[in-house]
């Protein structure tokens, strides 16, 4: 992505002048008659989301007014203004005490995202000028939530799992990390049995594969980030609608933010080793399927009736579980589109989590909102345990109907092969199903920021 976050201007900064409602009318009595004249022309009144640009005599744009309402440390609302302002460079010349100017480039560098591969190339972009603020922090940020929205947005006939692995392999090679990738036939051979019976009717060329990337020094505690890859989901022999199968590109939502996550982490360089688990493949319908009624084997050595070829993304997320308590992590964390359930309960834009671990529980909620990044916690309900008991196998992959709770026990499926060790599954949507100020339609990077400063703080 291009910078829109400056050090430095190369030229003229058009100042910003961001604003609460309380002190709005003050400092309009304080301005020249041109702009209180263009205020009182535009009722200007500070109001939460306004924005005046005001032009020279020569009709050049001279300042930009900002209103936050009646929150003046509302650093979010400059994602709004990335999208309301002419190209140019800008520079707040005042705000808010309370604003913090670190979370507001950031807001601004995200919400001026914009997914254009398959588009002709645009205009120019605002920048801003971003006075007493670690730029480089801010980039990497915006730059790891950028890529995972890209992923997200990118067509599965463009972003297949050889595809995932490429970018895998870039960012690993960008930070001095090992990869390691097992392919096809291999993965039974490596014992991930899982991820090979979900991914093997795919083409050849779209073979399901393992990727683990490590990084870090040795002695450091060990950090696990797991992401679904399932680069396009049928449903397999239980195949969608069409109307469900549409976004299916997005499946892949929980590797794009396990590797956005991981890239944060080591650009950092945060005091940890790091380990990030992605299993990918595509979940397509062919002669080589799972069919339902089938048993499958796992990594952990419990096996798995089929009663439902499109809950696929727990068997894949069970292998790679299991490979993360093998490392003896003393955090891990899973993020996945796991449930259509999930958004029945808390809708699209706000991603439940389930942990066990309440001091894990209590730091993911205060970071998550304090990043203005939302997620809300959802139980572990011991009681709909049984759902996924199968007669015939150790577990299964379709809860029993009487449980109705799907992203509960789906996460407890999860449970079932996590490590012992704090561990968190967060069920992501990854989408915004309409544009709204500073969020595009399309792919959203949810939960990754708020996690990402969690981090921070926990191993600091």
């Amino acid at each position: 992505m291009s910078e829109v976050i400056l050090e430095a201007a190369d030229g003229a900064v058009i100042p910003l002048y961001v604003l609460a409602d309380h002190e709005t009318p003050a400092f309009l009595d304080a301005q020249p008659p041109f702009v209180q004249a263009a205020a009182r022309f535009a009722e200007f009144r500070g109001r939460a989301g306004q924005v005046l640009a005001v032009p020279d005599a020569d009709g050049v744009l001279e300042r930009v007014l900002v209103g936050l309402g009646a929150a003046p440390g509302e650093a979010m609302a400059f994602r709004a203004l990335a999208g309301k302002l002419a190209a140019g460079t800008y520079g707040i010349a005042q705000a808010p005490a309370e604003l913090s100017r670190q979370d507001a480039a950031l807001a601004f560098a995200l919400g001026s995202y914009r997914f254009d591969r398959y588009r002709k190339a645009g205009g120019e972009r605002p920048r801003l000028v971003a006075d007493g603020v670690d730029v480089a922090e801010v980039r990497q940020v915006a730059h790891a939530c950028a890529l995972a929205r890209d992923m997200i947005n990118t067509p599965a006939n463009d972003l297949g799992p050889r595809q995932i692995e490429t970018i895998a392999r870039e960012i690993a090679e960008q930070y001095a990390a090992q990869i390691t990738v097992i392919e096809g036939q291999g993965l039974l051979e490596a014992n991930y049995p899982a991820v090979h019976a979900v991914g093997r009717a795919a083409a050849p060329d779209r073979a399901p594969r393992m990727i683990e990337i490590s990084w870090g020094e040795g002695g450091r505690p060990l950090v696990a980030i797991v992401g679904k890859g399932v680069v396009f989901d049928t449903g397999g022999l239980d195949i969608k609608p069409s109307s469900s199968m549409r976004l299916m590109k997005k499946d892949m939502g929980g590797a794009a933010h396990a590797l956005a996550l991981g890239r944060m982490i080591m650009a950092a360089r945060l005091p940890v080793r790091l380990t990030v688990l992605i299993p990918v493949v595509e979940n397509a319908v062919s002669g080589e399927a799972m069919r339902p009624g089938d048993v499958i084997d796992t990594r952990k050595g419990l096996t798995v009736e089929i009663g439902n070829t499109d809950a696929e993304g727990r068997l894949i997320l069970a292998d790679a579980l299991t490979r993360a308590s093998e490392l003896q992590p003393a955090l891990t964390i899973d993020l996945a589109t796991l449930t259509g359930a999930a958004r029945a309960a808390l809708g699209p834009q706000l991603p439940p989590y389930f942990t066990d671990d309440e001091e894990l529980a209590t730091a993911i909620a205060r970071h998550a909102e304090a990043a203005n990044d939302p997620m809300w916690r959802m139980p572990l309900w011991k009681g709909y345990a049984e759902a996924v008991d199968s007669d015939i196998a150790d577990l299964k992959n379709d809860p029993d109907a009487w449980a109705q709770a799907g992203a509960v026990t789906a996460a407890l499926f999860l449970q079932r092969f996590a490590p012992p060790t704090p561990w968190a599954h967060i069920d992501i949507y990854a989408w915004n199903a309409k544009p709204g100020p500073g969020r595009a339609a399309g792919g959203e990077a949810q939960a990754i920021r708020g996690l990402y400063a969690m981090l921070r703080e926990r191993f600091a």
